[in-house]
């Protein structure tokens, strides 16, 4: 074709008024808002769009959206970003593109010279070649020559942001079935969330010929989504893909926004509590020789530039089919002035519907197939064959080759969530069968390819969701569609073109250059098993996913093996199911990229304020302390540490790991994994709780509140944050997955500011709020929920300081809010803000115990003297066994004691090892913090020492860098033993 415009003169679901400019590979161009950047390319006549990956043929568009794997190009300006597909990439105004893997040039390009050596580089070629003298010889190069585009030197303009979100159904696509399934949940009082990655909604409705209840496609699709606008319950994300599903009915959505100038993205973590799959499904190709060339398109693909972008894919054009779908395209291209000069159909007969709908000029040859496609950049012809005498073949001119070999189920998802597929013999595809979450499915996902029956399939599983969730469905409403075109389906097992694949390339998947002949060498080398061939031939990788090429290569695999489908099953499918950004997956962050730092909201303030700012466990960016003019480091922490224990003071503590639990097992889960019990605990009560691992020692320590019957919240430690979740994980998952019980991960979903001094309470008590302070109101190991200063919060009487102290949690966007008002509020007070290292001070001063310090790996709560935490009434819990053991073994303990320098002016070093005499060389345990106290003023320290406990008032020796110097063995707590202060 000519770089000459096909667009048609009306039609299509573009905006013709708001022209947008744009460049590729250097070219100035024009397109439409409501283009993509695939269907204003082929509207301006471009039909090579980039080089295939291993032999650098020219590819162009074979089909539209996501399974349009052959249109890569490089996003480059402000916003610079690989391996993009410019059939997903909206026009918008400016946007400059180039094609990858190629070079120098798009229409030169020096990797053809691959194709050439082909037959001594089959697939599996890198194992055979490049083991002999040795691997690392050849690898500079060919990471040099591996990959496509180049990752972006400069950070965008605009960024990406992470959200959190909840629903009572969720359903993902919003084809026929999609909306009708929407509808019938939006009905009720559902949550529900309709997910689309369309730049419209509608799926294969749109511009569809067929009525529904007597009213246009257009209409009808018109009419559902003013509907669901409507309805406040309802939320509808558009150019949204869904890319991954986890436990719970967790699923992970990027919704892309085209027309911001802040976002790119958003990324969005989903739980549901019922998910609907209206998916819908793929067309996927015939294999015969040079299917890949620009020009050999998806016959659904061109229907869909037609309707959707007015644009025509060619003038000449010859279908070649196994099933009754392609016979819709037919119509398109007549309707658009393409001509269609042959119809090549596998099948030995058709309906008389069928031929109807061909032209009278059109011929048709029945049980034929493509023999081979003529042209080097694009199509100039085929060459046709009958089934039934090799000797009868025939070329035929034409410039565009519309292919159907049948339909897909897009299962991805379902199957990531667990879900049984089976092989359905009547569209020749593997179906969705017992779901393992609570999940349905609908239309063409399901393998429903009717239309009537799709959109009544939607209905009915809306219905079946809700009426799950106990809410009552509304009645379901009659659908009738009516259609010039049979919707019936009718289907030849048919998967690829016999030919001498020596010589020819007939393709799988083209997004890896896998080819006919790939798969039969693998099936030679004993690559038999399907996965096995997946990653020896790289089938179903990459860019692809299996979306075009699986089934295909199962239906090849199969028949040669002479086996059914249904043996050979389907590869396993991971998240992601489309490409996802690193950016999209990192949110808003900036700064440090390979382990970013993690921030609260309130970090900036912190930095302002002039806080030294440390690291702290699981990368959080912290404040170590908050230096005056003058001050040192020392001076800033005493300074900071009086103010607690004689006004107020005021930290962050949003880096303290929290995690929503809920369901009916939630009690039973947490009396596993403490020691102590929970089954007591009250609504808006808390307790502080340990865990020990499998061995009997401290994993880790926290206060768990209960929100409700079913629901707690569960802190732990900074550090452990994400060893915490993994054990959960691991825990609900693979020991106890009987339990009906659900954690989410919520620290960054609430920001922290913890108010804490003998003056806290008066404080507060000056903000509004519908909350009480007063002592008898709200004691300690209690928490309240309500409004403070106009934010929702949840404030917990937990003290980690020994004073009076309110954790105040309210949501992360109301963090630095919070935080300046309560620095205003506290200003008469003499509200001074605490770092990290003043709170440890202050811990030390009561002996509370603290992860990698006291907590070192080594220790279990009897050795820490808290005995009294393990339960002797409940049957079992994690540890309990192994401590048992270890209490019934050797008695020389190392117990958590308290040091007081013999000489108060010196500090004893963490880590520095205690012994018994000045000249011992064996130490019997050491020291596990050690500060300087301001309330006491004096030094002080914690340590574990052989039977601690036993040696009160003994005097031990530190040596400290060659310096002996003695101190007196304590109790552990230096300050308030009785705990009055922090329950006042």
């Amino acid at each position: 074709m000519s770089n000459q415009s096909t667009r048609l003169p009306s039609g299509g679901h573009i905006d013709r008024n708001r022209i947008l400019e744009f460049e590729f590979n250097g070219r100035n161009l024009r397109g439409y808002h409501g283009d993509t950047l695939a269907s204003a390319l082929m509207a301006n006549g471009i039909d090579i769009v980039s080089r295939s990956f291993k032999y650098h043929r020219p590819r162009g568009f074979q089909s539209v959206g996501h399974a349009d794997i052959s249109s890569m190009v490089q996003v480059l300006g402000s916003e610079d970003a690989p391996n993009l597909l410019a059939s997903v990439i909206p026009l918008r105004q400016g946007l400059r593109v180039r094609s990858v893997n190629c070079w120098p040039s798009l229409n030169l390009d020096i990797g053809t010279i691959f194709e050439l050596l082909s037959p001594v580089i089959p697939t599996g070629f890198y194992y055979k070649t490049f083991m002999w003298p040795h691997w690392h010889m050849f690898e500079p190069l060919i990471r040099k020559a591996a990959g496509f585009g180049h990752a972006p030197d400069t950070t965008p303009v605009r960024t990406h942001i992470n959200r959190f979100d909840h629903c009572d159904v969720l359903v993902i696509g919003a084809g026929p079935s999609g909306l009708s399934a929407a509808l019938a949940a939006a009905r009720t009082d559902a949550r529900v969330i309709l997910v689309d990655d369309g730049v419209q909604p509608g799926g294969a409705l749109v511009g569809s010929s067929a009525s529904i209840n007597g009213k246009s496609a257009t209409e009808w699709i018109e009419e559902a989504i003013e509907e669901l606008d409507k309805y406040s319950n309802a939320t509808r994300l558009q150019h949204a893909t869904a890319w991954g599903y986890f436990e719970g009915n967790h699923i992970v959505i990027y919704e892309h926004s085209p027309n911001s100038t802040q976002l790119i993205g958003c990324n969005r973590r989903v739980w549901a509590k019922q998910v609907i799959f209206a998916t819908g499904a793929f067309e996927r190709p015939i294999v015969f020789e040079n299917n890949d060339r620009p020009g050999v398109m998806l016959a659904s693909a061109v229907s869909s530039y037609i309707r959707t972008y007015a644009v025509k894919p060619g003038q000449t054009a010859v279908v070649f089919t196994n099933n009754n779908s392609a016979y819709r395209t037919i119509a398109d291209l007549d309707r658009s002035g393409i001509s269609v000069s042959t119809v090549i159909d596998t099948r030995s007969q058709l309906t008389s519907q069928m031929k109807d709908i061909i032209p009278k000029t059109c011929q048709l040859h029945l049980k034929s197939v493509i023999r081979k496609v003529h042209g080097s950049r694009r199509v100039t012809g085929v060459s046709i064959q009958s089934r039934t005498n090799d000797r009868d073949t025939r070329k035929i001119q034409c410039d565009l080759v519309c292919v159907s070999g049948g339909w897909n189920p897009i299962v991805h998802l379902f199957s990531q969530s667990g879900g049984n597929l089976d092989y359905d013999d009547g569209i020749q595809a593997f179906v969705p069968s017992t779901p393992a979450q609570n999940t349905w499915v609908a239309g063409s996902a399901n393998g429903t390819l009717n239309l009537e029956n799709a959109i009544n399939e939607g209905f009915k599983v809306g219905q079946s969701a809700t009426t799950a969730l106990g809410l009552s469905a509304q009645p379901l409403p009659g659908i009738e569609v009516s259609d010039h075109f049979d919707d019936s389906y009718d289907i030849d097992e048919f998967w690829n073109v016999h030919h001498d694949t020596r010589r020819a390339k007939a393709f799988v998947d083209l997004a890896g250059d896998v080819t006919l002949d790939d798969l039969f060498l693998a099936m030679r080398e004993g690559y038999e098993s399907v996965e096995h061939l997946k990653r020896y031939t790289t089938t179903g990788m990459g860019l692809d996913q299996g979306k075009t090429s699986n089934v295909t290569a199962i239906g090849i695999m199969a028949r040669r093996a002479g086996v059914e489908k249904s043996e050979v099953g389907t590869t396993t499918f991971r998240p992601p199911y489309i490409p996802v950004e690193f950016g999209a997956l990192a949110g808003s962050r900036n700064g440090d990229a390979v382990l970013p730092y993690r921030h609260t909201p309130m970090t900036q303030w912190h930095k302002s304020a002039g806080a030294v700012m440390f690291e702290a466990g699981a990368r959080w960016l912290r404040p170590s302390h908050y230096p005056r003019r003058g001050e040192d480091m020392e001076e800033s922490v005493r300074r900071e540490c009086r103010s607690v224990r004689e006004g107020v003071g005021i930290y962050d503590g949003s880096p303290l790991a929290k995690f929503a639990i809920n369901g009916p097992d939630s009690e039973v889960l947490l009396n596993l994994l403490y020691t102590n019990s929970f089954s007591n605990l009250k609504v808006r009560q808390g307790r502080y709780g340990i865990m020990l691992l499998e061995d009997g020692r401290i994993f880790d320590d926290g206060v768990t509140f209960r929100l409700d019957d079913d629901e707690y919240l569960m802190t732990g430690t900074t550090g452990n944050g994400n060893l915490l979740e993994h054990r959960l994980n691991g825990f609900i998952s693979v020991e106890r997955p009987d339990l009906d019980v659900r954690f989410i991960p919520v620290t960054s979903q609430w920001a922290n500011a913890t108010v804490c001094g003998p003056l806290a309470r008066t404080m507060l008590e000056k903000v509004e709020s519908n909350i009480g302070f007063a002592g008898d109101d709200f004691p300690f190991m209690h928490m309240r929920e309500g409004l403070f200063a106009d934010m929702p919060v949840r404030i917990f009487r937990v003290s980690f300081t020994g004073e009076l102290s309110y954790e105040i949690n309210t949501p992360a966007r109301y963090g630095l809010k919070l935080w300046t008002h309560m620095m205003e509020i506290g200003h008469e007070f003499g509200i001074t803000p605490v770092g990290s290292e003043a709170n440890h001070v202050l811990r030390v001063e009561k002996g509370f115990i603290s992860l990698a310090h006291e907590v070192d790996g080594t220790t279990d709560p009897y050795d820490l003297g808290m005995g009294w935490i393990v339960s002797e009434k409940k049957p079992d819990f994690v540890g309990m066994r192994a401590l048992q053991i270890r209490r019934a073994g050797d008695s020389r303990r190392q117990q958590l004691i308290g040091l007081r320098p013999t000489s108060p002016t010196d500090l004893l070093p963490e880590g520095a090892p205690l012994v018994s005499t000045e000249n011992a060389t064996r130490s019997e345990g050491f020291v596990s913090a050690g500060v300087w106290s301001p309330t006491l003023n004096e030094s002080i320290a914690l340590g574990l020492l052989v039977n601690g406990r036993q040696r009160i008032e003994e005097t031990v020796y530190v040596n400290a860098n060659g310096k002996i110097s003695s101190a007196v063995v304590t109790e552990p707590t230096f300050y308030d033993r009785a705990g009055e202060r922090l329950r006042m």
